[in-house]
């Protein structure tokens, strides 16, 4: 049962609302127009639908303005805000099934055109539905209303894109950047833009927009940049910028920009980006190509320069540094690559490098593993030494002859005293200072602990070369020595002016013993402890190379009495003039040839084994090798196997009858002196017997231990590496085992 405070409660609640619409009109007649008013607002507000056929409904506008006004006087805007925003939902069906038809119809085509043409029509529906500011605007409730409209036409409208959409804003983006969409024009641009703007698709797809232009800047970088290494390309990335990017950027990040300045200031963030972006670009492409880069040196500086810049605005020393150490473990760094071909990247490893870090640092953490790798090649210091003496082949020298001559640089010593000090990089290692060094030839030497192994590596080659020559001539040798001088200095250099000095007066002693009795023989005569040690041989030339031989000591004994001639009858060159019954026959042969074909003027048929009896200790394929120059040139016919018959009178070859032997005993080699490396096993293998004991008395031992035990023994002083490759050989002979670093005898 009602209680009568709650009727009057009631009753005055329905007279205050009944006196606020009717505004103390007479009857119920404010009332009526109250209710006329909300009839013709809400119709007018009410969301319609565009593809009705039906035309729209014409308004009075003054008729709509002073319905308004009326719903206003009456307090009743809140209300009407809320039954216009439910019609809005109720409505947004309409939205979703126009979204819908448009993605599928895209989904099919990708036509970016279809997105923008569905783009445009939501600006319709949105313009449609949108309160009309010029009839509410002059009220309070007015810019609220279309705040709550655009937050429910946006939010509504959200959550009905599928997710094709945003594939579809993304290609319809670039297609303006590209400028593909049909018809291209700011103007057309301009709309769409402000399309996006009016549906607040900018805010919403800012990163997927920014990824349009940074994908587009990439995909120019690497079409225009790519392979591009003999001209500066930042330059031009820098205008094409201008050209093509800036412009594009005032539409999705300047908008609403009254004049140049004040763009500029909008786009200063997202420009930043997009510059950073392609500095990035380039120097990820350079630092992929930074492998090829070098092997195109020196035509490849303006694609240095443009990485050193990218470089400072791009921290990305750290990738540069691995994607080339990864390049150079496998396509330099494993044993198909020749020892040159290593010596010659690395050398250009170093030219590019300084030009990239001028400090060093990133050449320091590259060539680190070059330089190990090259240590434990036993080739590396027979290059470096032939191109020091000019022995490289044209174009491939390591040295550029354009540098000027230095001696060896040591390591730089840290001066904190120095007042123009300057800390090391932060990215430098700890040995970083005492491995910089900045003379080409300095940095390959400081691949090896000591000089010592050159200037012995320098001594052989120089033997080789002297006793290879023909001509007499020295002058190439002498300046040559005369460069190691500067570099190596003189002392280390006095053996090598000895070998000089040995063959001058070499040619001395030839004229003199010639003036006294002529001989077709002209010897070299060296100095047997300063030369390196040559192969021995036990031949013994016969016939009239004997008796030469026999008649030149004895003319150098008169003229050198003190002295005594140890010959070295498997070296040299013996030009010989042939008679035979039916021809005459020149040619230039090693002693071994010459021996042979001595022989033959006993009798006409020998079995190798007798020509190996009668010249003394040779190898079998050695004599195989020198049958068969004579059989090439037609001089000599295997009858049988091993039997060889001279052919006094030319024969008719037959095609099939050829000698497949080849050419290849022709070839002249440089003269057989022992190479360091062969001094050096020799040498350790006095010191056999220690690591033998060592390993007998106490087991199992690491390398290092064996290296500090044998430092004890007297004139002991091989490097660790030079013990470890003597290590290595002996366990190919199975004297040796090792496993876990451990080396023991084998059994």
């Amino acid at each position: 049962m009602v209680s009568n405070a709650v009727r009057a409660q009631v009753a005055a609640k329905w007279q205050e609302s009944f006196t606020r619409l009717n505004r103390s009109e007479p009857g119920i007649s404010g009332l009526m127009a109250f209710s006329d008013a909300w009839t013709l607002a809400t119709e007018f507000l009410k969301p319609r639908d565009l593809n009705d056929p039906k035309p729209r409904r014409q308004y009075d506008n003054r008729r709509v303005r002073m319905a308004f006004d009326t719903i206003n006087k009456c307090r009743r805007l809140p209300v009407m805000m809320e039954v216009f925003l439910e019609d809005l939902h109720n409505s947004q069906y309409l939205i979703a099934r126009e979204v819908e038809s448009h993605m599928n119809l895209y989904s099919e085509t990708s036509d970016p055109v279809i997105v923008r043409a569905l783009i445009f029509r939501l600006v319709e529906w949105y313009n449609a539905w949108s309160p009309p500011a010029e009839q509410i605007i002059f009220y309070r409730l007015g810019q609220t209303i279309i705040s709550a409209y655009m937050l429910s036409f946006q939010t509504h409208l959200f959550s009905v894109l599928p997710a094709s959409f945003a594939r579809g804003v993304k290609s319809l983006v670039a297609a303006t950047l590209l400028g593909t969409v049909s018809p291209p024009s700011d103007q057309r641009d301009s709309a769409l833009w402000h399309a996006f703007d009016m549906l607040r698709l900018v805010e919403r797809y800012e990163t997927l927009i920014a990824s349009v232009g940074y994908e587009y800047i990439e995909s120019h970088v690497h079409e225009t940049c790519a392979g591009a290494w003999s001209e500066p390309m930042l330059p031009k990335l820098r205008a094409w910028m201008l050209e093509k990017i800036v412009p594009w950027m005032i539409w999705p990040f300047a908008r609403g920009a009254t004049n140049a300045e004040e763009a500029k200031t909008m786009m200063q963030g997202v420009g930043s980006r997009f510059e950073f972006h392609m500095h990035k670009t380039l120097c990820d492409l350079r630092t992929k190509e930074m492998f090829d880069i070098i092997v195109d040196f020196p035509d490849s500086v303006p694609a240095l320069n443009d990485l050193k810049e990218c470089l400072q605005r791009v921290d990305q020393r750290a990738e540069l540094v691995q994607s080339l150490r990864r390049a150079n473990r496998k396509r330099l760094l494993h044993p198909g690559a020749d020892t040159k071909d290593i010596l010659l990247q690395y050398v250009s490893t170093i030219k590019c490098l300084r030009i990239v870090d001028p400090p060093g640092v990133l050449l320091f953490k590259v060539a680190d593993p070059i330089r190990r790798y090259l240590r434990y090649r036993p080739d590396t210091i027979r290059c470096i030494v032939a191109s020091l003496v000019g022995d490289g082949e044209s174009g491939d020298s390591l040295i550029d002859d354009s540098e000027p001559i230095h001696p060896l640089q040591q390591p730089e010593v840290e001066n904190y005293a120095d007042p123009e000090w300057i800390p090391e990089p932060v990215d430098a290692g700890p040995d970083f200072r005492a491995n910089k060094t900045s003379d080409i030839i300095s940095t390959l030497v400081s691949i090896y602990d000591s000089k010592d192994l050159f200037i012995k590596e320098l001594q052989v080659l120089l033997a080789q070369r002297l006793l290879a020559l023909k001509d007499g001539n020295l002058d190439r040798e002498r300046r040559n020595v005369e460069i190691l001088k500067i570099r190596f200095g003189e002392s280390a250099l006095q053996v090598c002016e000895v070998m000089l000095r040995d063959m001058t007066d070499s040619r001395r002693i030839d004229q003199h013993v010639q003036s006294q009795k002529p001989n077709v023989m002209h010897p070299t005569i060296i100095s047997r402890h300063f030369w390196p040690a040559l192969e021995v041989s036990d031949m013994v030339m016969p016939g009239q190379f004997q008796d030469l031989q026999e008649q030149y000591a004895k003319e150098f004994s008169s003229f050198k009495p003190d002295k005594v001639l140890r010959w070295h009858p498997h070296l040299g060159r013996i030009h010989l003039e042939l008679e035979l019954d039916d021809r005459t026959v020149e040619a230039d042969v090693p002693p071994l040839e010459a021996a042979f074909i001595e022989l033959f003027s006993e009798k006409n048929t020998w079995t190798v084994d007798e020509l190996i009896t009668r010249v003394g200790k040779v190898t079998r394929s050695a004599a195989l090798k020198a049958l068969g120059t004579w059989v090439d040139m037609r001089l000599l016919k295997e009858e049988s196997e091993n039997v060889f018959r001279l052919l006094s009178v030319a024969e008719d070859v037959t095609e099939d009858a050829t000698p497949k032997l080849g050419m290849a005993s022709l070839r002249e080699d440089l003269p057989p002196v022992i190479s360091v490396q062969q001094q050096q096993a020799e040498q350790m293998r006095v010191y056999w017997k220690f690591i033998e004991g060592m390993l007998t008395n106490l087991g199992s031992l690491g390398l290092d231990r064996i290296q500090a035990m044998l430092k004890l023994a007297p004139g002991y002083d091989r490097t660790i590496e030079q013990l470890a490759n003597f290590m290595e050989a002996a366990k190919r002979e199975g004297l040796v085992t090792v496993k876990d670093g451990l080396w023991k005898l084998g059994k």
